[in-house]
């Protein structure tokens, strides 16, 4: 992958304000923080060079460059601060004004969590750490050195972070599951009939729901634990792109929290 993954995902967005309207301001929001994140991921890829880098298994958060990190935050969210909803510009503006030291560990605190709903922070600092963050992971992602997996893990195999979306691509005369990190956008392999969150595995205990005209994007339940995650079917929609579909996709969210569902991990759009 290179920095050219990213124009796919903004001109998904841009089709899908068209086609979901309810979630055209959320969408419109992505495409600046996306233009930004492209930018981020483009100067550490050209930074990191084309040889790809041996880490330990999920131990990828090992790594923190804050000398590389830090010189970019102030600019990143001069962008979210113009272009976000106005809590959220609030907070932006309020995190560009910290200093040095209480900018490292706000962002160190989230790098050591890996999740936007279990990092020790404000829910909008740790949303705005998150997009900041993400294509920084997603960059030393891409410059590891892939090892087998002989398993189905539910957190990423890279940097342990919890999956944010998952997909289905043909296999045979059926779909083939795979999960994509919340953190570092890595893809793997898991079992259809399993839970992410809590493992369980009783078909009659995970619940699968579509809404009409989003037929390619269904949200996958557990009335185990009680927690869901969206997944896209590429078999019916080629053409989608996981991780703006799952954002797109907002009825479905209301749907799931209606039935007393809570999702796994938070998108960019703080769902």
């Amino acid at each position: 992958m290179n920095s050219g993954k990213w124009d796919p995902r903004i001109e998904r967005a841009r089709t899908l304000e068209k086609v979901y309207p309810f979630a055209s301001e959320g969408l419109r929001f992505y495409e600046r923080v996306a233009q930004a994140q492209k930018s981020l991921y483009g100067e550490l890829k050209s930074r990191l060079g084309k040889v790809k880098t041996q880490r330990p298994r999920g131990g990828l958060r090992q790594e923190f460059d804050l000398i590389f990190l830090l010189p970019r935050l102030s600019p990143f969210l001069s962008t979210i601060e113009q272009s976000a909803p106005a809590a959220l510009a609030q907070s932006a503006h309020a995190m560009r004004a910290k200093n040095g030291n209480e900018s490292k560990e706000v962002l160190a605190r989230f790098w050591e969590a890996g999740s936007v709903a279990s990092a020790p922070l404000e829910p909008s600092q740790a949303l705005l750490s998150w997009a900041f963050l993400q294509p920084y992971a997603e960059c030393l992602a891409d410059n590891t050195e892939l090892a087998a997996l002989h398993e189905t893990p539910s957190t990423c195999p890279l940097c342990s972070g919890k999956p944010l979306v998952g997909v289905l691509r043909q296999e045979g005369d059926g779909g083939k599951r795979s999960l994509i990190c919340a953190l570092c956008a890595h893809e793997w392999n898991y079992r259809r009939i399993l839970c992410p969150a809590c493992g369980a595995e009783d078909p009659h205990k995970l619940a699968v729901y579509s809404a009409e005209g989003i037929a390619h994007v269904r949200v996958e339940a557990c009335d185990v634990c009680h927690h869901y995650i969206k997944t896209v079917d590429l078999t019916k929609d080629g053409r989608a792109v996981p991780v703006v579909d799952e954002l797109a996709t907002i009825p479905l969210n209301l749907w799931a929290a209606e039935h007393g569902y809570r999702k796994s991990e938070t998108n960019v759009l703080g769902i």
